[in-house]
């Protein structure tokens, strides 16, 4: 199990050029749909904390993967495995590119990385939208959806404001729906 929790991490942290956008799906392919050591739901929802707390969110979800597997040993492997690969890409990748960068195909590589990150991020938003859509019905998601959009990026309000006030609304809301059950 410690050599598998390694490997994924390290295939992510080799293919997930881009950072943490990119490599979050990787993750979810390699947790949730090959080795199924967690559901979908249990993904998103460690990906929403993660999201919330500092830190580069790759490292967060890594390492309470690891834990949830292995305890603290699978911490430390799993944080290893995915910090080495971009340790060395890092090194390597930056010393070529900087050498290489005015060339017409290392601009054409560069720029062909962002569509492919855009493509991967719809995929997870969409299945975002599907385990919402359980819980809830379209007249709300869709307009909820588009004030979340407003309000982070022509508002440019914090995340993390957004996601604190949701919070607060949801324990208010929890806990005026059991008074009223009382």
């Amino acid at each position: 199990m410690h050599f598998k929790i390694f490997m994924v991490f390290f295939r992510v942290g080799i293919f997930g050029f881009g950072g943490g956008p990119s490599s979050i799906p990787l993750v979810k392919v390699e947790v949730v749909d090959k080795y199924r050591w967690m559901t979908n739901e249990e993904f998103q929802d460690i990906l929403a904390i993660a999201n919330v707390l500092p830190g580069p969110i790759i490292t967060k979800i890594a390492g309470y993967i690891g834990y949830q597997l292995k305890g603290w040993p699978g911490i430390i492997n799993a944080l290893l495995a995915i910090i080495l690969p971009t340790a060395i890409l890092m090194t390597v990748l930056l010393t070529l590119f900087s050498e290489f960068k005015d060339l017409e195909w290392v601009q054409g590589m560069s720029a062909g990385v962002v569509p492919v990150v855009l493509v991967m991020l719809l995929v997870l938003t969409v299945e975002f939208m599907k385990t919402a859509k359980k819980s809830s019905t379209w007249k709300f998601l869709i307009p909820f959806t588009l004030g979340m959009l407003i309000i982070l990026e022509v508002l440019n309000v914090h995340p993390a404001v957004v996601i604190g006030i949701i919070i607060i609304f949801s324990l208010l809301q929890g806990s005026g729906k059991k008074r009223g059950a009382a």
